[in-house]
């Protein structure tokens, strides 16, 4: 039990809590609108900003950061050029972005193995610094969606009626989408690019099994998140596994036991 006091381990709760907050407050929108698969999107070009990063000598997790935002109004133009099929967006960017990261790869062999760790996730490698940009961004994603809520909430089901209302549509889906490539890039050095959807949808996928409002869907799934993280760090700490599998797998069991307990109540 002595690793869970060690100064490594807490930064690494203190991280996991944060990402823990902003992942499903951003998740829930991008899954009631269909768009769960651009956090896979999102995740490969961060890795392609990252591998950059280790090439030319920047800090990684920052490349990543640049490259997930650009890549984010990539595909917001891309949607409006493909209105009937919004899907190509997404395709059409991860292709690019695991293009990049594997040119990236083969330009600098040497740090393969640091750039692995972004891809399966470093929870106990986080610095002072990477603590400093998850909280940044954890504040600017809180301080955007409280102020937007309710027009996030209109956009996430009926976009029409948002337009006509008056609501500057097209400014709120780059919103939704810059917030999401912010909350990607820093949480990929905790779950890792292959794992971070999990934390965009299994929480959410949980609240909405349980939920009575959209609401207490939204503090709901932040709730679940939370208890994902601790219980997965303390899990992976006790007895030495890879911490973002135990926060993902903790996920897929609560859905599961979520489920298997809504059936037996409706039975």
């Amino acid at each position: 039990m002595e690793i869970i006091l060690s100064d490594f381990f807490q930064r690494a709760l203190a991280g996991g809590l944060l990402i823990g907050i902003t992942a499903p407050l951003i998740g829930i929108f991008l899954v009631l609108r269909r768009l769960s698969m651009i956090g896979d999107t999102l995740a490969h070009v961060t890795i392609a900003g990252v591998a950059l990063g280790f090439l030319i000598n920047l800090y990684p997790l920052g490349a990543g950061l640049v490259f997930a935002v650009l890549a984010s109004f990539a595909i917001e133009k891309l949607r409006k050029a493909y209105k009937s099929y919004a899907e190509l967006s997404i395709a059409i960017i991860m292709s690019g972005g695991v293009a990049l990261a594997s040119l990236f790869f083969t330009l600098g062999m040497g740090y393969n193995t640091d750039v692995m760790s972004y891809l399966f996730g470093s929870i106990y490698t986080l610095d002072t610094q990477d603590l400093y940009v998850v909280g940044a961004v954890t504040l600017v994603v809180v301080v955007v969606i409280t102020l937007f809520f309710k027009e996030f909430f209109l956009l996430s089901f009926e976009e029409d009626a948002a337009s006509v209302s008056g609501l500057p549509v097209r400014m709120m889906n780059m919103l939704i989408t810059v917030l999401t490539a912010l909350v990607i890039s820093t949480a990929i050095k905790i779950v890792g690019a292959l794992l971070v959807s999990a934390l965009l949808t299994i929480p959410v996928a949980i609240s909405l099994l349980i939920a009575r409002s959209f609401k207490s869907s939204v503090i709901l799934s932040v709730v679940i998140s939370e208890i994902a993280v601790v219980g997965g760090l303390v899990i992976a700490g006790v007895w030495n596994l890879a911490p973002g599998a135990t926060i993902v797998l903790l996920l897929i069991a609560l859905l599961i036991l979520t489920m298997a307990g809504k059936k037996g109540l409706s039975t």
